[in-house]
């Protein structure tokens, strides 16, 4: 799917959607993000130097996994972050790179979901995360 059809199942809009491309793939959740160099989060990031921030990662990945979770889920609620763990960097992502997401449901209680996730640039892993959302009914 394309951003246009992501907008329709996520509540991200510019400059928080970071998410340009996902397919859901039997229980795996693949999305991509180009890194154009030109996002906010660069510009102090390092001066120079810039590299994408690890909370803006984690990001790509939770937008990627919420792709998934939309095909769980009733269509008035909206996932919200409640956890972020084992998070792990590995290598940095830079302008010009593309990040490749990976993210699946590792569990489920109620309204509560886990997931796994992890992102690669060429193929090679750059970082890892487990995290949780809430399923929050819309206020209408």
């Amino acid at each position: 799917m394309n951003q246009e059809e992501i907008k329709k199942i996520i509540p991200h809009r510019d400059n928080m959607l970071l998410v340009q491309e996902a397919t859901v793939e039997g229980e795996v959740a693949h999305a991509k993000y180009h890194v154009s160099g030109e996002e906010f989060f660069l510009k102090g990031h390092f001066p120079g130097n810039p590299v994408v921030p690890g909370v803006i990662l984690c990001e790509m990945m939770a937008q990627g996994a919420c792709v998934l979770l939309a095909g769980l889920a009733t269509p008035d609620v909206t996932p919200m972050f409640t956890s972020l763990d084992k998070v792990r960097f590995k290598r940095p992502v830079k302008p010009g790179d593309t990040l490749e997401s990976e993210s699946k449901v590792i569990k489920q209680k109620g309204p509560f979901y886990w997931c796994a996730a992890k992102g690669f640039v060429n193929g090679k892993l750059c970082v890892t995360a487990e995290f949780s959302f809430a399923l929050v009914k819309n206020d209408q």
